[in-house]
């Protein structure tokens, strides 16, 4: 499975059933090359104008299912900033 492939689904959290979007970032352990988390930018509040939402930040070993149209997920994600990401 591709990063492309990761991005065409959303993301569901299985307790309350929010979609919290879709993948769009991965983050590996430098040392290993092992994947650590996903991440998923912050939604846009008019087109970005008035900022984004922090990045959700989710555990890799907290998604549960990897199906053919949705990433489940039983984690509280993590908010906060992605490292090396800008906004334009």
């Amino acid at each position: 499975m591709t990063l492309h492939d990761l991005r065409n689904k959303d993301v569901i959290q299985t307790q309350s059933g929010e979609n919290l979007g879709r993948i769009d970032d991965l983050l590996f352990d430098e040392m290993t090359g092992q994947m650590q988390a996903v991440v998923l930018h912050g939604r846009g509040h008019l087109f970005g104008l008035l900022g984004y939402d922090e990045d959700l930040v989710i555990p890799w070993e907290s998604l549960t299912r990897i199906g053919a149209d949705v990433i489940m997920t039983d984690a509280e994600p993590h908010a906060g900033p992605s490292p090396n990401r800008s906004r334009q």
